[in-house]
């Protein structure tokens, strides 16, 4: 049962929500008073009367002035700013007053190359991130009290190791600050001792050994696993297929007592777990995870190898959901999959007050104290901003329309666009429940297209097709991983959209000897697919400005490059989310060199 902390907790959250709108307002303004004399304001608000007035007068005219004098933003707009201060060639406060702690990473999707949010000593800012830590463990704790005898996680956790600016200011995965930052080095940080896994597993460099010992330490240490967590259920899900391939050697390693160096050449990280973790060898718990994972259906699989584990916690909204249904099946209907927070590397947005929901109707009630948020209408069948909106505060938003987050930051970011769409699905007392629903494009590409959920239904067109299909078309098999891309055909006279697909090992579809029936399937899917797409896709082919839609089924493990691939170019391993539209130009070229075979409507 919950505690009266945490209680207190829940029922400040209530508070809030009962008044949203007046603390947003205070929440503006204290911001504003944090970071009065910010370079990025001076800009746009003079140091005498106007700026005075801001932080002086009533607060809904301090915010109609702010948001009449300070334009909306994107990272483009302080990106040379915050080159500078990493580099050393400017000053922190080029971006505040307030101490600059370090750098959060974006999660590099995309671009390869992460952005660097700026992390300031802000009290505001504390106590947002306090205030959901708090409700967050209450609200889990309601409906899974303490168990002192029972109490680890196996937490897929890739805290690798700080990265310095060339000015000398650390930069991490906001996921990680709470075991990375300096203040909690050294193993006093509550997060690692949470963990089955020893720290020098989570402090590792190498998130596909890291995995495997996580797995290896969760195994060994089976009936003190209270829960199965990781910050998205694209991580956990790989998790959940390295099990699947790895069982016999993980078996192997329990029975014997020592880690495989083939698997793990880390040779703190295979000390850490062969001495602290097995101890010795474990034959009859290697033979019983055998028996566990030699059955031919995996449904439910997780109660068994882990009996105490009492929930599954992982993102599971927005591009997340593709993964929701194979964690569950793995997951079975006894070991529930909880959704956490909408929280971002610029600021926390919303609690999930329901976190038994399935992803499609979880919803995140605005908090009003960790940002001052605004709304820009969004029109989801264009996949664009609407024509000329203008933004509005959460006194403007409607139930049942859709936005794109515009977030003023304690971190000094001003009305700058997070790149979330957001449905505002009703109110939780004065404060707007948001649904996710796909990412923004960059504000720059307005004729994107198609976006991430179109890309997603038509996957789940496929998806149905690859169960259906004929005996004498190659189909079975599941879809792993997805990307849709656009690229030049024919020496760049007209674009064509393609949709790479990563099918399961054992799928006809990459059977090298029937691969005209391969392509003759593909062809099949391509109407259906491009039907999915969207009204801006739809017209880019009326008009022929666009080549009809390709269809391409890639080698295994070609997502796995791609994740490779942004994570040495610096994204958190903890935070990266595999992209459903890949603009990136080697990312694109991954793809295209993988192809097994592929297909269009082309005549």
């Amino acid at each position: 049962m919950a505690t009266a902390a945490d209680e207190l907790a829940l029922q400040r959250l209530d508070d809030a929500t009962r008044d949203a709108l007046r603390l947003q307002l205070e929440t503006l303004r204290a911001i504003l008073a944090e970071n009065a004399g910010a370079a990025y304001l001076r800009r746009y608000i003079p140091s005498d009367g106007a700026y005075h007035l801001l932080i002086s007068t009533g607060l809904a005219a301090a915010a109609d002035e702010f948001r009449r004098l300070v334009p909306v933003s994107s990272y483009d707009d302080y990106a040379e700013a915050i080159r500078r201060v990493a580099d050393g060639d400017a000053g922190p406060n080029e971006l505040s007053p307030r101490p600059l702690l370090c750098f959060f990473l974006s999660s590099g999707t995309s671009s390869l190359r992460p952005k660097l949010i700026p992390y300031l000593d802000s009290p505001g800012a504390r106590a947002a991130s306090a205030a959901v830590m708090q409700a967050n463990s209450a609200i889990v704790r309601r409906l899974f009290p303490p168990r002192p005898a029972v109490s680890k996680a196996l937490w897929f956790l890739y805290g690798s190791e700080v990265t310095k600016t060339k000015g000398g200011y650390e930069a991490m995965a906001a996921t990680a600050w709470g075991i990375l930052s300096s203040g909690h080095r050294g193993g006093a940080s509550p997060v690692l001792t949470a963990c089955v896994s020893p720290a020098e597993v989570i402090l590792g460099a190498d998130h596909q050994q890291q995995m495997y010992c996580h797995l290896l330490c969760g195994l060994r240490r089976r009936d003190a696993v209270d829960c199965i967590r990781a910050p998205y259920a694209a991580g956990l899900a790989r998790a959940l297929r390295l099990l699947q391939f790895k069982w016999r050697q993980l078996c192997d390693d329990l029975e014997s007592g020592t880690v495989s160096a083939d698997v793990v050449t880390d040779a703190a990280m295979r000390g850490a777990v062969q001495d602290g973790v097995l101890a010795g060898p474990c034959p009859e718990l290697a033979g019983r995870v055998r028996r566990i994972c030699e059955r031919e259906d995996w449904c439910g699989v997780l109660r068994h190898l882990w009996p105490e584990a009492r929930y599954i916690s992982c993102v599971t909204t927005g591009t997340m959901e593709q993964y929701f249904p194979a964690i569950k099946h793995f997951a079975g209907e006894t070991v529930p999959v909880l959704g956490t927070d909408y929280l971002a590397s610029e600021c926390p947005i919303g609690i999930n007050l329901e976190r038994t929901s399935p992803p499609e109707e979880t919803t995140y009630v605005l908090l009003p104290t960790a940002a001052y948020f605004e709304f820009i209408p969004f029109d989801t069948h264009a996949g664009r901003r609407a024509a000329a909106a203008e933004p509005v505060d959460i006194a403007g938003v409607e139930a049942g329309r859709t936005y794109e987050v515009v977030a003023t930051t304690f971190s000094g970011l001003y009305r700058y666009r997070l790149g979330d769409v957001v449905k505002v699905t009703g109110f939780h007392n004065s404060s707007p429940r948001l649904q996710f629903v796909i990412r923004a494009p960059p504000p720059q590409e307005h004729s994107d297209m198609f976006t991430e959920r179109d890309v997603m239904a038509a996957m789940d067109t496929f998806q149905l097709m690859l169960k259906d299909g004929k005996e004498s078309l190659p189909a079975g098999g599941e879809v792993i991983e997805f990307a849709a891309f656009i690229s030049d055909d024919g020496g760049g006279r007209r674009r064509r959209a393609k949709i790479a697909i990563e099918v399961s090992k054992g799928s006809r579809l990459l059977d090298h000897e029937r691969s005209g029936d391969s392509a003759a399937f593909l062809r099949q899917c391509c109407a259906p697919l491009e039907g999915c797409l969207g009204g801006a896709y739809k017209l880019s082919i009326a008009t022929g400005d666009v080549a009809p839609l390709e269809i391409a089924v890639v080698r295994p493990g070609t997502f796995d490059k791609l994740a490779e691939a942004a994570i040495r170019g610096g994204a958190p391993a903890n935070q990266y989310k595999p992209p459903k539209i890949v603009g990136h130009a080697h990312l694109v070229d991954v793809l295209q060199s993988s192809v097994v075979c592929s297909s269009s409507l082309d005549p």
